[in-house]
């Protein structure tokens, strides 16, 4: 077929409006900070770990990403309201979650920690913290986790984990419960090395902590949730997962 001027012009404009038009994912992270996974600057740019993990499956996926930032607390509504597409906020796989929403294969793995200030005689067991007043994170596994395990401590919510933290450190709390990396960044903090200490992991139910991180997305996207499935197990076999990984741990923080 002889290709005229003309013709040439119509299949150029409809090139540009293809990719003009291209659909673009919105990776949903939380505003609170959650460091070294996720952590918002003034500006509102998110970087961390998780940033960097994201960015990285999309470009594998070749998906146009782009972030944006909700309060903890309603990622799930704005996923399901179609604010979001994708959240990526160290989002549990648990089965609560599962009944309204899908999540890709995990991405990384850690367990729950109880912190509490040094020789407070404390243990991550319903015993070990019968009487005690524990900061959880509002909406997280470990609130459901220390409201099913904990009967007999007295759980307080918090909007951040980082305010927990703090009332740890001022005595206002006996200890936190949350995930072991993100305490662990408190305990190598100035605050966090003179005042407390990780008394130990709690025992696992992974009807409440789940099954590792896993991407989030509305029920029915199928060929999206294959997508991100193909493309974190390429990061995992190329190298990738693990040069992004180096930069911020010296361990395996993938799981088995």
């Amino acid at each position: 077929m002889k290709i005229t001027s003309s013709l040439f012009a119509a299949l150029a404009l409809s090139a540009v409006a293809s990719t003009a038009s291209a659909e673009v994912i919105r990776l949903g992270f939380a505003t609170e900070p959650y460091p070294p996974f996720a952590t918002p600057d003034a500006t509102g740019q998110v970087t961390g770990w998780e940033v960097d993990i994201a960015n990285a499956v999309c470009a594998e996926a070749r998906l146009e990403c782009e972030i944006v930032t909700t309060s903890w607390d309603s990622i799930i509504p704005a996923l399901q309201a179609e604010k979001l597409d994708v959240i990526a906020a160290s989002l549990s796989i648990n089965e609560e979650r599962q009944k309204v929403i899908d999540f890709s294969d995990k991405y990384y793995q850690t367990g729950a920690a109880l912190v509490a200030a040094k020789g407070s005689g404390m243990a991550p067991t319903p015993q070990g913290v019968t009487g005690k007043t524990i900061g959880v994170q509002s909406g997280s596994v470990h609130q459901a986790y220390a409201l099913k395990h904990f009967p007999n401590a007295n759980i307080r919510e918090y909007q951040t984990q980082d305010e927990a933290n703090q009332d740890v450190f001022s005595g206002r709390l006996d200890g936190t419960l949350a995930d072991v990396m993100v305490l662990d960044g408190f305990l190598t903090s100035d605050e966090g090395t003179l005042c407390c200490e990780n008394v130990g992991l709690v025992t696992n139910d992974e009807s409440v902590l789940g099954l590792g991180i896993g991407f989030g997305l509305r029920k029915g996207n199928a060929a999206l949730l294959q997508q991100l499935n193909t493309a974190i197990a390429a990061i995992r076999a190329n190298g990738t997962y693990d040069a992004i990984t180096a930069k911020y741990f010296d361990f395996n923080i993938y799981g088995e």
